[in-house]
C-alpha cells in the first residue's frame, strides 16, 4: 500500500527540479552536478542579520520557525550537544552564520609507504587530502559547520586548530561527528557542539570532499549563509530566506517570556539574572 505514495513523492520531487537539471546530459551527470546553489553574502549583511539574533535562545528560534511554517524540520538531532556548559556566563551559547565543509572516509592506504617517514606522511595528508583550506573564508560571526564521518573515531577538531578558527573570527563549531582534546576545549571556552568524543587524527581516516556546499547535520540541511543558534537545548538552523522573519517572531517570544519570568522572580524574591533583564 505504501508504493503508490512513494512514487508520488518521487514524481513530485522530480517535477520540482530546476529546468537545468531536467536538461542535463548523461555526460554532465556522470561528471557530477550541484543542484543547490551556494549564495554569497557580504560581511555587512551577515553582521546585520546576526544583530537580530543577539540573545535569542534555541527555543525562541524553534518557535519562530514554527510560526514561519517550518515546524521541527530545522532542529538538529538532539544527540548533538555542547561539549561543555557554563551556567554562570552561558559562554557555551552562540549565534553565527554558517560556513560548511564535508569530510568523507578515505579509500587510500592509511599508513606511510615503505621507507617513508610517518610525520612527513601525516603532514602531506593534512596539507593535501584533509586540509583546512576553508579557514580562508572564516570571518567575524562565522559558525563552522563540519559534516564528518560520524561512524568513525576521528578527531578532526582539536584544542589547537579550534583556537585558530576562533582567532580568525569563528564564534562556534558544530559537527555531526567527533572532536578530541575536549577537556582543553572546555578550558579554552570555545563553544563546540558534537555527537561524541574522538581520539584519532585525520590522516589515514578522512578526506576533505567539499567546502561551502550544502551539508546535512543531524538530519538538517545546512546551507552556507544560514543562521546557526546553539545553547544547552541543542542546535537549530535557520534558512537564510526566512531568517529575518524568524528573528522577529523569536524576539517577541523571548521578550514576553522574560517579562513573565521576571514577575515570577520578583514575587519569589529571586535575584534578577541576565536571562530576565
Amino acid at each position: 500500500m505504501r508504493y503508490p505514495l512513494l512514487w508520488a513523492a518521487v514524481l513530485t520531487v522530480a517535477f520540482r527540479l530546476p529546468l537545468a537539471a531536467q536538461d542535463a546530459s548523461k555526460d554532465e551527470l556522470r561528471r557530477g552536478i550541484d543542484f543547490i546553489e551556494t549564495k554569497v553574502y557580504s560581511e555587512e549583511a551577515d553582521a546585520r542579520l546576526l544583530k537580530l539574533y543577539d540573545g535569542l535562545r534555541v527555543v525562541d528560534v524553534s518557535d519562530g520557525l514554527h510560526m514561519a511554517g517550518l515546524p521541527g524540520q530545522c532542529l538538529v538531532d538532539a544527540s548533538i550537544q555542547p561539549a561543555w556548559k557554563n551556567y554562570e556566563t552561558l559562554g557555551h551559547q552562540f549565534r553565527g552564520i554558517a560556513i560548511t565543509m564535508r569530510y568523507v572516509p578515505t579509500q587510500r592506504v592509511n599508513r606511510p609507504a615503505a621507507g617513508k617517514d610517518f610525520s612527513q606522511w601525516e603532514g602531506d595528508w593534512y596539507g593535501q587530502l584533509s586540509s583546512e583550506t576553508w579557514t580562508k573564508i572564516i570571518r567575524p560571526g562565522t559558525a563552522v559547520v563540519i559534516d564528518d564521518v560520524e561512524e568513525m573515531d576521528i578527531g578532526s577538531i582539536g584544542s589547537n586548530n579550534i583556537l585558530n578558527w576562533v582567532e580568525k573570527g569563528a564564534v562556534g563549531v558544530v559537527t555531526d561527528a567527533s572532536a578530541r582534546d575536549t577537556d582543553e576545549i572546555a578550558k579554552e571556552k570555545v563553544p563546540l557542539y558534537l555527537r561524541k568524543r574522538g581520539r584519532n587524527i585525520r590522516p589515514g581516516f578522512n578526506e576533505l570532499e567539499s567546502v561551502n556546499r550544502p551539508v546535512e547535520i543531524g538530519g538538517v540541511l545546512v546551507c552556507p549563509g544560514d543562521v546557526v543558534v546553539a545553547d544547552g537545548d541543542g542546535v537549530v538552523v535557520v534558512p537564510r530566506a526566512v531568517a529575518e522573519e524568524v528573528a522577529a517572531y523569536a524576539r517577541g517570544i523571548l521578550d514576553s517570556d522574560k517579562a513573565g519570568r521576571r514577575r515570577l522572580y520578583e514575587r519569589l524574591g529571586l535575584p534578577l539574572d541576565e536571562t530576565v533583564k
